[in-house]
């Protein structure tokens, strides 16, 4: 199965985080799942850096290549499409990288492993 992560979610797994449940991180470790994630969390990742709010052991610019190999996950692009595809969902909030996520998700299609539920007001499949 296609799996998407949240942010968190991949911040959470790489960190062996208490956080991440026992159910994600089972799928996540799934030898039959495909695990992506979106560069739009890679760039939320980068803004947080860069603001001070996302402290990581290493710079992003070596981290995230690196945990990506480390996990055997993909990097889901950003395409046209799915960005335009934010423009059908209903404004629920404002975060724009939850919106694209939720439009990636919904228009792969592939589960989105989360634990915020304001996914789940988009239509996604959401897992946690």
């Amino acid at each position: 199965m296609r799996l998407l992560l949240d942010t968190h979610t991949f911040l959470w797994f790489v960190q062996n985080d208490p956080q991440l449940s026992e159910s994600a991180a089972t799928l996540i470790e799934g030898d039959t799942n495909e695990i992506w994630l979106s560069v739009a969390s890679a760039w939320e990742m980068a803004i947080k850096v860069s603001i001070g709010k996302l402290v990581l052991a290493q710079p992003l610019d070596i981290y995230l290549p690196d945990q990506l190999r480390r996990n055997g996950i993909q990097l889901l692009p950003i395409s046209l499409p799915r960005v335009l595809g934010v423009t059908a969902l209903p404004l629920h909030h404002q975060d724009p990288f939850d919106r694209l996520l939720a439009a990636q998700s919904l228009t792969e299609p592939m589960p989105l492993i989360s634990t915020d539920a304001i996914f789940d007001l988009y239509g996604t499949q959401r897992l946690w």
